[in-house]
């Protein structure tokens, strides 16, 4: 996130004496990445956030490869994953290499008051397809709903606490920033007139709270593929006051305008957000093409060099045969793929499409877990020919 921003109480000075009402000093920390060379944000606590006053033993939470078949259209029933469990324990890993991992989640419950998150290997988008509640952080608090992609950078501590029962959640952990992409940008970082989006669509943290507490305060930290339970003497959340360009935010996919044209637009006019090796993109409604001999639906194209991995929201796709809510597509680098059978005819003079889908392109093969052959559609790769 490039933009300056502030909540709550901070000195007028940055690494200067700030003195709490009695005369003792708040405690500074410096949230920075890429060590001191990028993105950062002070942080003022009521307490040292060093304070750690035990720890146990990590759990094993990494992915692992279920088969060796990478080389296979494949589609994905994400709404049989079943609902259950809280935001941490309902999350299943479906696709992965070493610089994304795709995760469906169907939570009932949040967190508890006394148990937080913090991952230190990942930026994480949690796209909300359904269900709606609260991310809270020592940043704040950003209210979430549908369509919302909540962007977390890596080491946030937070909680995540639902206002629904009924929550489905595609979750993109990113082992590197998630940014904008450059030719959305100026040369200062401001969002360009050709963006799809603008700073006025870009939600940040609001409604700082801060808690004076002391006591035990346990903190899953996800590290290596591990989750370490670590425990904190005071409340993460105990920020007076921050300021600087790296926190969470949240944009909306319902806030993205398409970008079309006389004839059928390329994949990257979708792009959302950028990362190294992959990228997220946004197919919202929009009007088809103008052109009068144009056709609407996409042009077959190989995956030459990167794994596509289309997520359906909601809508109909013109492309696309007996699409459900939740289903992802996955069409590896290598082999071609493009429109079903009788849909590019079918596309031809329709004005408008109102689909609604997240796509990840990636630049390295994605595995396949257990979890993702459990909610398989085995007769998709025939789909071409039926």
């Amino acid at each position: 996130m490039p933009h300056y921003y502030s909540l709550g109480s901070i000195p007028h000075k940055r690494h200067t004496q700030f003195r709490k009402p009695d005369g003792t000093l708040y405690s500074e920390q410096l949230f920075s990445t890429e060590g001191f060379s990028s993105n950062s944000s002070l942080l003022y606590h009521l307490y040292p956030p060093t304070q750690i006053i035990k720890s146990g033993e990590p759990v094993n939470v990494a992915p692992v490869a279920a088969t060796e078949n990478i080389l296979k259209h494949r589609s994905f029933k994400g709404f049989d994953v079943n609902p259950g469990g809280s935001y941490l324990e309902s999350r299943k890993i479906v696709l992965f290499n070493n610089d994304v991992q795709l995760t469906l989640a169907a939570p009932k419950t949040g967190m508890a008051d006394d148990v937080f998150y913090k991952n230190a290997d990942t930026d994480e988008v949690l796209f909300i397809h359904e269900g709606k509640g609260t991310l809270k952080t020592q940043y704040g608090e950003l209210a979430f709903g549908y369509g919302d992609y909540v962007v977390i950078p890596r080491g946030t501590i937070y909680q995540v606490s639902f206002d629904t029962e009924d929550n489905r959640l595609f979750i993109i952990d990113s082992f590197s920033p998630i940014v904008f992409p450059k030719r959305y940008l100026s040369k200062y970082g401001q969002l360009l007139e050709n963006s799809p989006y603008c700073e006025r669509d870009l939600r940040k943290p609001e409604n700082l709270q801060t808690h004076d507490k002391k006591g035990e305060f346990l903190i899953q930290v996800r590290k290596n593929g591990l989750l370490y339970p670590i425990w904190y003497g005071s409340h993460p959340f105990d920020v007076i006051g921050w300021d600087g360009c790296e926190y969470p935010y949240i944009i909306s996919i319902h806030d993205f305008e398409p970008i079309t044209g006389r004839v059928h637009q390329p994949p990257p006019v979708h792009q959302t957000f950028d990362a190294h090796n992959f990228v997220i993109c946004s197919f919202v409604p929009r009007l088809f093409d103008y052109h009068p001999q144009s056709i609407p639906a996409p042009y077959n194209h190989s995956n030459i060099d990167s794994d596509e991995v289309l997520y359906y929201v909601d809508g109909d796709f013109m492309s696309r045969k007996h699409v459900e809510r939740g289903m992802i597509t996955l069409h590896p680098a290598g082999i071609p793929h493009g429109p079903h059978p009788g849909t590019v005819e079918k596309s031809i003079g329709k004005a408008d499409t109102k689909e609604l889908a997240v796509m990840v392109d990636t630049f390295h093969p994605l595995k396949l877990t257990n979890a993702a052959l459990g909610i398989e559609d085995d007769r998709y790769m025939i789909s071409w020919i039926e």
